[in-house]
């Protein structure tokens, strides 16, 4: 789990990507907000089409490269839940704060992955390291 979160909080703005409404694959700019409780968390808000598109289909991937050209990919199942800690926790991204403003905005939410599986790989011919989270 470290060397997951490490890798997200050096690498800040990651893409999730989901299967759409329409059918299709959607991928957009998304940030790790933290891991608490050995969950890894994300926000966003209900009003956006990404937040739909789980609603629906809530399997998603999150993926980004390092400088270094490495890499991780990181899948699971997408799980609101109202929580106003976690929220709260949130808030201390000043990009989350200047979006939402306060942690009990309405359209604000946070969500887990449950089940995340990942894999942290690069060009060096070592093998890809896999984490079940």
């Amino acid at each position: 789990m470290n060397d997951v979160v490490k890798f997200l909080q050096e690498n800040p703005v990651q893409y999730l990507a989901t299967i759409g409404r329409d059918g299709k694959a959607k991928c957009r700019p998304f940030m790790f907000c933290f891991e608490k409780d050995g969950k890894l968390w994300f926000c966003t808000n209900h009003t956006k089409d990404v937040y739909k598109d789980m609603q629906e289909n809530p399997n998603v991937e999150v993926s980004v490269s390092s400088p270094s050209y490495a890499w991780i990919r990181l899948n699971g199942k997408a799980v609101f839940e109202n929580d106003m800690e976690v929220k709260e926790l949130c808030m201390n991204n000043p990009i989350v704060k200047g979006q939402y403003n306060t942690a009990d905005n309405p359209i604000f939410e946070v969500f887990y992955l449950e089940n995340a599986q990942a894999v942290i790989a690069d060009f060096s011919g070592n093998p890809p390291k896999e984490y079940t989270l």
